[in-house]
């Protein structure tokens, strides 16, 4: 039951009708009626007007009159100069709601065997570090644009590529041989990425104590970063993990299961999932390896150094090294070996890169290299690129350990929420203790994602911990009390023995018939964000479908209704809007709570 599709093709064969004209349906103008307007939908005039030679207000009350009278499901029309609105009849939208209830997966399509596969790449992390809350974006970001392009019909394979080697790597491991005295996550009681974090800190602590003492000898910043033992002896470990030394390997095979255990733990809590992971240490390799057989085929070129590099000034970029003049890769070389290795293990027909927006330039080169060494997907693939996010205090940094850890950023979100709760006198009075401590966690970080997901990804953001739980406005806590809300009212109905399924009320009000529209618009909602990708249409859809069932809660009576098809329609509104809002807020990898 599309209705804007029966409103254009009735369109159609009124202009027909009316002024003996074929008008093509996809150059007519039909879109939701303003809020300040009486009406469902209008219909844009204008591009009739050399049709009917006539003046807009004119065409429009014919057109009108014409749609009225062979449409049924149009009850009135007004006119507002070269702008058509009309008004649905409330009997359609009774039909439409029976017609969602019915549909267990409404807003989304399922994927089979024959349906496009795409690949989403999300968090990236380093492992000599734990997850901050750049990380919790890119995460977020990465895994609810994975579930919407699930939900318009894809397969999805998630993946994850791990910055598991380079001289930061090596860092770590030199400060807990130096000064670590064998400290493991179990002596700790630390989880192994912070541990390992500690270090990665600790060695910019020395190493910057290194050179201050040197440039209080009389050299300049540039001669003591160039004379530093402590660099010396990482890049010396670098040296020796490339060429396969087993100390140091065995070393590096520790500390980063140490951190992966860590990582493992961190994305469970947030809910996110791989289907497959990548390590930067299979993928370098590869990469020279794809590089040097684009070289023997001429697509790049050896400089008198040795080095290899792309000439891409043909295609409006510049010339970009792949491999140094001593034989290592670059970060683009380990893309490309990525690229390589994914493309053998999948059919991928999409490929799409959640990467903060400092890497465009970056991505823009990938694109082009993947499609000169002939991967079909190449040219096609998508940059998701996203802004920063800061916190009012300010920027972060790794290295001086001023970073905001994902994990104490949750238990600060989850102990947030339950400080609110108690403040607000929450009737969760009769759970147990851990029942609560579980609708608190789903409270918190339902509110952290939220705030998260809510912003235009493209855009830089500022979250704000205090904001993002209120439990009013346009947050995560306020969408989930409507869900609660709704499931609170079903079960009241059922245990009052209310037939959801029942009589069927003559009319409905104006707010119940602009409530079902809006779950009507659902599937369209899913399709954009698909499109666009866009997390963000879905969360300002829920939140708007909340703010306009909460109105209605307020001004109607539900269960204390005595019409018995009015209470019976209602209460089936109810189930329906909470539904579609766990749909919603389940493609954004949020939880909904049945009671708060």
């Amino acid at each position: 039951m599309n209705i804007e599709k029966t409103l254009t093709q009735s369109v159609v064969e009124a202009i027909k009708s009316l002024y003996g004209a074929d008008f093509n349906a996809e150059k007519i103008q039909l879109q939701k009626t303003r809020k300040e307007f009486e009406g469902d939908f209008t219909l844009v005039v204008f591009p009739f007007l050399s049709l009917s030679k006539k003046r807009p207000e004119e065409t429009a009350q014919e057109i009108g009159e014409k749609l009225k009278e062979n449409l049924s499901i149009i009850s009135t029309f007004n006119v507002v100069k070269g702008f058509l609105n009309l008004s649905i009849a409330p009997s359609y939208w009774i039909e439409l709601l029976k017609e969602i209830d019915k549909n267990e997966n409404w807003g989304t399509v399922a994927a089979d065997g024959n349906s496009p596969l795409v690949m989403v790449e999300y968090s990236s992390p380093n492992t000599n570090k734990p997850l901050h809350l750049g990380h919790i974006r890119n995460n977020l970001l990465g895994y609810a644009l994975s579930n919407i392009i699930a939900a318009n019909g894809n397969r999805v394979v998630k993946t994850n590529i791990v910055n598991d080697r380079g001289i930061h790597i090596c860092k770590s491991m030199l400060a807990w041989q130096k000064w670590g005295n064998g400290e493991t996550p179990e002596s700790s009681g630390k989880k192994g990425d912070h541990l390992i974090g500690d270090y990665y800190v600790a060695f910019d602590k020395h190493y910057k104590a290194e050179l201050n003492e040197l440039m209080e000898k009389g050299m300049s910043k540039e001669e003591a970063e160039a004379a530093s033992p402590l660099m010396a002896e990482a890049r010396d470990m670098l040296v020796k993990w490339e060429a396969g030394d087993k100390e140091v390997r065995a070393l590096w095979e520790k500390m980063n299961h140490w951190v992966y255990e860590g990582f493992d733990e961190t994305y469970k809590r947030l809910g996110v999932d791989f289907d497959k992971i990548y390590y930067e240490s299979d993928t370098y390799l590869v990469g020279k390896e794809t590089v040097l057989g684009g070289l023997e085929k001429g697509i790049f070129y050896r400089r008198d150094d040795n080095s290899v590099w792309a000439d891409l000034t043909d295609d409006g970029l510049d010339e970009k090294l792949l491999l140094r003049s001593d034989g290592t890769s670059v970060y683009m070389t380990q893309d490309i070996g990525t690229a390589q290795l994914r493309f053998r293990d999948y059919p991928i027909d999409k490929m799409v890169y959640v990467v903060g927006n400092e890497q465009n330039y970056h991505f823009q080169v990938l694109s082009l290299l993947l499609d000169k060494l002939g991967f079909s997907w190449g040219k096609g693939l998508v940059h998701f690129s996203y802004g920063m996010v800061e916190l009012p205090e300010g920027k972060m940094k790794s290295r001086e350990g001023t970073v905001v850890d994902a994990d104490d950023l949750m238990d600060e979100m989850i102990n947030t929420a339950r400080e609110t709760s108690e403040e607000l006198g929450g009737k969760l009075g009769d759970l147990t203790a851990d029942e609560k401590a579980e609708i608190n966690r789903i409270i918190g970080l339902g509110a952290l994602k939220y705030f998260m997901l809510k912003v235009d990804a493209r855009k830089n953001m500022l979250f704000n911990p205090k904001e993002s739980i209120d439990f009013n406005g346009n947050t995560g806590p306020f969408i989930q009390y409507t869900y609660a809300r709704t499931r609170s009212i079903v079960r009241k109905a059922a245990e009052a023995g209310v037939e959801t399924n029942g009589a069927v009320p003559a009319t409905i009000s104006e707010k119940e018939c602009a409530i079902v529209r809006m779950l009507g618009e659902f599937p369209a909602v899913v399709r954009q964000a698909g499109t666009d990708y866009s997390p963000s249409d879905i969360a300002n859809y829920a939140y708007e479908l909340a703010k306009e069932y909460n109105q209605f809660y307020h001004d109607f009576t539900i269960l204390r209704e005595e019409d018995e098809a009015k209470k019976s329609f209602r209460v089936l509104l109810t189930d329906n809007v909470g539904r579609t809002i766990k749909t919603a807020m389940g493609l954004l990898g949020i939880e909904v709570p049945e009671r708060m």
